[in-house]
């Protein structure tokens, strides 16, 4: 007990306090996993991120990356669990958002959490026959056969049966009128009332980890800009930060702005389809139009800048591919002023219509006590008072120097979401300014060579935090591991809509806007 107790203490204090913002990655016996496990959540420790890779560092067999954050600590604890065989125990029950990661885990590699409470498939449809676990090392790099896609599991899906007097379900999806990627809500109803929502994604997953394995990091960047579309920039960032941490590779001064500029380019615009997406979805459609107005001003924007909408091929590892020149992002500034208010007006136009107010206030409230829980993260914390946001706690780019801070509201309704949203529109006004008018001069990519090893990269995308660890061996990517805000926020959906009525939900769901592929990679 007394060991026990010192490597708390060390966890807690040493590791999580340490100045250096540095990860740790901490190898545990499996007694210490078990004794330690069940008091971290008390300590406001949270688990981001939990998965597998297959004979790390020439060990053998499998290890467990169990991933945490303490709120407030800029430091990030890995805790290793090295398994005997494909059978281990579930932490779940201590860490509820550990659910997805353990059948994410289970699909990919086989592994069994013996006492699960949950361990339907994930990712894995009845498409894929029982033995198919594509992230194992013995399944080839390339596309499935013909026969082997038609070897079917046979299993049915089994929702999770709600009954009483009165209650029935709808069934929405996952095939959805309109563009929108494919997705499964289950509601269980009496009335018009929701008692119960269940969530089912993954009906196109793409095997982006997968593809990743065997490739040289330079070939990998393309495919962390395809793991969501309107998140390209974040997600490209992202990959680059973890390849530059292993390679030691320095990012001159003026390629950390103009990242930081073109991040936040990426959070007005979404942000802004967020707003008029919210206000389109309870048929308020002159109030969203200035909103799908500016919006489309950003992406126009963003081709003048990078020649892409959404930002496609302007990071390379070490920096930024090609220069912005002062002319256009002075004409940029320029813009924002007049954005500016134009933005106010059609805010202001909200908050003066009653009976959208009346919509949007105390629905789909996301409780407090359900975010370190679940790992609810970006605009959907802040909504309901957590000051989480990885550019301050986790800080990259430049945004140490500028003045911006978290922003939050209190209630968690969608109302609150939507003021959020619009003060962080205002805030990536004023950071990308400031940065154009402070834009130091000099190069713009620092000298990059591949180096073997692993490190973790956090990014605050606009939904919020997103994870990338990268795992390079023989110069090559051995295991890419991505997990996107959406993949745990599509939970605190589930819990938002209790109470509500079916008409509600699509306007909850549009105000946290998840992303259906970044959550099936």
């Amino acid at each position: 007990m007394e060991n026990h107790n010192k490597l708390l203490n060390r966890i807690c204090w040493d590791y999580f306090n340490n100045r250096s913002s540095q990860d740790t990655y901490l190898s545990l016996s499996e007694a210490e996993f078990i004794q330690l496990v069940p008091l971290l959540p008390d300590l406001d420790i949270v688990l981001i991120a939990l998965f597998g890779v297959e004979n790390f560092e020439g060990s053998g067999g499998f290890t467990l990356f169990y991933t945490l954050e303490k709120r407030g600590s800029r430091n990030i604890v890995f805790l290793l669990r090295h398994l005997a065989n494909k059978a281990t125990s579930s932490v779940a029950t201590y860490f509820p958002s550990a659910c997805w990661f353990e059948r994410e885990v289970r699909d990919g590699f086989g592994i069994e959490f013996t006492d699960a409470y949950d361990k339907r498939r994930l990712f894995l449809h009845s498409a894929y026959s029982p033995d198919f676990h594509p992230l194992l090392k013995s399944f080839p790099n390339h596309a499935l056969s013909q026969d082997r896609q038609l070897r079917l599991s046979g299993e049915d899906y089994a929702f999770k049966e709600v009954s009483g007097s009165g209650v029935y379900q709808v069934p929405v999806g996952p095939v959805h009128a309109g563009i929108i990627e494919p997705g499964h809500f289950r509601f269980s109803v009496i009335g018009e009332t929701i008692a119960n929502l269940e969530i089912r994604m993954f009906y196109k997953h793409r095997g982006i980890e997968k593809l990743a394995e065997g490739k040289p990091p330079d070939l990998c960047l393309g495919i962390a800009e395809t793991i969501s579309g309107d998140e390209t920039l974040a997600n490209a960032l992202a990959f680059c930060t973890a390849v530059e941490k292993i390679s030691n590779t320095a990012v001159p001064e003026r390629a950390r702005y103009l990242r930081t500029i073109l991040l936040e380019m990426e959070r007005v615009y979404s942000h802004l389809g967020d707003l008029a997406g919210m206000i389109v979805d309870i048929a308020f459609s002159s109030g969203a139009s200035d909103f799908h107005i500016l919006r489309e001003e950003i992406l126009r924007y963003n081709a003048i800048l990078t020649g892409s909408r959404f930002l496609k091929n302007m990071l390379c590892l070490g920096g930024i591919q090609r220069d912005i020149p002062p002319r256009t992002l002075l004409m940029l500034s320029d813009y924002l002023d007049s954005l500016r208010p134009r933005f106010e007006r059609a805010v202001d136009y909200i908050h003066r219509t009653n009976s959208v107010i009346d919509r949007l206030e105390t629905t789909g409230v996301i409780r407090r006590d359900l975010i370190n829980p679940l790992n609810i993260t970006g605009p959907a914390a802040r909504a309901s008072g957590m000051d989480i946001d990885n550019r301050m706690d986790h800080p990259f780019g430049v945004y140490s120097i500028t003045g911006w801070k978290i922003r939050t509201a209190e209630k968690g309704d969608v109302l609150s979401r939507f003021d959020v949203k619009a003060v962080e529109i205002r805030d990536s006004i004023n950071i990308i300014q400031e940065l154009v008018h402070n834009l130091p001069g000099g190069s713009l990519a620092g000298e990059y060579s591949v180096q073997d090893g692993y490190a973790l990269a956090l990014v605050e995308a606009a939904r919020g935090q997103n994870l990338h660890w990268v795992y390079i061996r023989d110069g090559l990517i051995d295991r890419y591991k991505i997990r996107t805000a959406s993949f745990c926020n599509w939970q605190a959906i589930e819990h938002a809509v209790i109470g509500n009525i079916v008409p509600d939900f699509p306007l909850i769901n549009k105000s946290l806007n998840l992303s259906y592929a970044g959550t099936d990679l």
